[in-house]
């Protein structure tokens, strides 16, 4: 391989970007989405790969930080704008590309690495795994009705749009963050991506609307949300697109949808992506009219095995020594204890005997509460030394309520 990897330079961007565009089908990005990613890029945490003059691979890190279990807000690279130029494929350069970024990320002291995948075979010989899923459903409110708990018709609601409602959204979403893993905290700059609506991508639908949710004067909950009009010979068929939605208590949280479920002239409700054990299921009727659906969503990496195995808590005692395997980062190859409970962790190398044996991609799956062990396990990805190690394990690592990474980047 002749080429040569650095930092990009803020003068390089247009042409790293267009080598980006075109690795994605070659369709321009919109002028608003453009300026926003070029604004949000962090040009030191950002690599070219150049041959001669010629931009021909890109990779990035934004800075975000991940709720773990236990509320924890963990430093984690948000690996992202990945592409190599179809002239040089298959000579190294991803790979080069991939083995630099982690060794940064370790130098900047962030124990995880995070990222959506556009082909998700291609970053699990990085030591990346599925780590949390995410839920799509169309709730047919012709023949699925809503209950919905005590308090709901105290709550009041209210029309905006996203931009006014902008600062009281927010406020809503930083409230939620340390409750779910998954979910990123947004950064200055981060608030503008909920804002991007270019009229190219409605399909017909309207520009995007808000509605709040409100008890006593205050913003309680949130949804923003956007009206597809479809008539047909019998009348009026249009749908609800939810793009966010968010509630502090449940009463709040069933207001919303009971809104969305009752908008005029729609007889459905399209639900693009929300945690798996979202609490839509539960006042819905008939769950099996929405016909709900999975995928998976992000992908995590451990970066510092005992530093990430640190950073969050247990919901049960564990003592456990992990054999892990690493090639690509054989920094973290060997044996690790770990021993921790609600309260907090500690993660240190050893030469006892393992209890269980897998490599740093199980630790990933498993990291934020979503994937079990043992269904790793079963699948032949964790192999049990010590009876019994398996289960203390899996129960330790499981989060009372599903991971979800709440928009991508």
């Amino acid at each position: 391989m002749t080429t040569e990897l650095r930092v990009l330079d803020p003068a390089e961007w247009d042409d790293w970007f267009r080598v980006l565009e075109l690795a994605f089908g070659g369709v321009p990005e919109l002028e608003d989405e453009r300026t926003l990613w070029k604004d949000l890029t962090e040009h030191e945490r950002f690599i070219g790969a150049w041959d001669g003059d010629r931009c021909v691979g890109t990779a990035g890190a934004f800075t975000f930080r991940l709720s773990v279990p236990g509320g924890a807000l963990v430093p984690a690279a948000g690996v992202t704008m990945v592409s190599v130029a179809g002239t040089h494929r298959r000579r190294g350069i991803l790979t080069s590309m991939m083995r630099r970024q982690l060794e940064d990320v370790r130098s900047w002291g962030e124990p995880l690495a995070v990222l959506t995948a556009s082909e998700p075979a291609i970053y699990g010989r990085f030591g990346y795994a599925v780590s949390t899923f995410t839920a799509r459903a169309t709730i047919d409110t012709t023949r699925v009705g809503l209950r919905v708990p005590a308090g709901t018709d105290e709550v009041a609601l209210r029309l905006s749009t996203p931009s006014e409602a902008l600062d009281a959204c927010e406020a809503v979403y930083a409230k939620l963050v340390p409750a779910r893993p998954g979910m990123l905290q947004r950064r200055p700059g981060w608030e503008r991506l909920g804002l991007l609506d270019p009229a190219e991508h409605r399909d017909g639908a309207s520009p995007r609307l808000c509605v709040l949710a409100q008890r006593g004067g205050e913003v309680v909950g949130y949804a923003h949300y956007a009206i597809k009009p479809q008539w047909e010979f019998t009348g009026a068929n249009g749908s609800v697109a939810v793009h966010q939605l968010a509630g502090l208590d449940p009463a709040a949280e069933a207001a919303l949808w009971r809104f969305l479920c009752s908008v005029d002239l729609t007889s459905r409700v399209e639900i693009h992506s929300r945690p798996v054990d979202d609490a839509w299921q539960h006042l819905v009727t008939d769950v099996r009219r929405c016909a709900p659906s999975l995928r998976d969503s992000l992908h995590l990496r451990v970066v510092e095995v005992g530093a990430a195995l640190e950073a969050r808590t247990y919901q049960a005692p564990v003592d456990v020594v992990f054999e892990v395997e690493d090639a690509f980062c054989p920094w973290n190859e060997g044996r690790w204890r770990l021993t921790g409970d609600t309260k907090g962790a500690v993660c240190v190398r050893t030469e006892d005997a393992p209890d269980l044996a897998l490599s740093v991609r199980e630790l990933g799956a498993a990291y934020l509460g979503g994937v079990s062990l043992v269904s790793l396990a079963a699948a032949g990805r964790v192999r049990e030394v010590r009876e019994g190690a398996l289960v203390e394990a899996s129960v330790a690592f499981g989060s009372p309520v599903a991971p979800w990474l709440p928009h991508g980047f």
